[in-house]
């Protein structure tokens, strides 16, 4: 079997396939719910902190400065405005993840439930079975 041919029936396998619909639809997912935390979250969060933006929140290290050529050199600084917002993030996506799998083990196990017992026979089926029962040992 060539190469070409054992990497096809791999990337050809179900579970593959699945994998790379679930990246792909993860990443869509993840900029929904990054827009969901930026612009609808964050905002009235803000507003109750007093109107803060925590997107813009950093402690600046060297402020913006013109070098002797005249060139700007940009300011450095650390954005942990931006590291806050990216923690909601995956705490948002971490639980919508944690909600769906519980609905799917939801929906698996009512599948996979024990078969209701069968109902109990009637007066009539025990006396059937009985006369059958008779019937054979004769």
């Amino acid at each position: 079997m060539s190469l070409l041919t054992e990497f096809k029936a791999f990337a050809m396998r179900g579970n593959v396939v699945d994998m790379a619909i679930g990246i792909i639809l993860g990443g869509a997912f993840g900029k929904i719910v990054s827009s969901l935390v930026n612009d609808v979250i964050m905002p009235p969060i803000g507003l109750l902190l007093g109107g803060v933006d925590f997107s813009n929140l950093k402690l600046v290290l060297k402020e913006e400065a013109t070098d002797a050529a005249g060139n700007a050199v940009a300011a450095v600084s650390i954005n942990y405005g931006q590291w806050i917002n990216t923690i909601i993030d995956f705490l948002i996506v971490a639980f919508a993840i944690f909600m769906m799998i519980k609905l799917l083990n939801a929906a698996k196990k009512k599948e996979t439930a024990a078969p209701a017992a069968p109902p109990t026979p009637t007066k009539e089926e025990v006396l059937l079975t009985e006369i059958r029962d008779a019937l054979r040992s004769r």
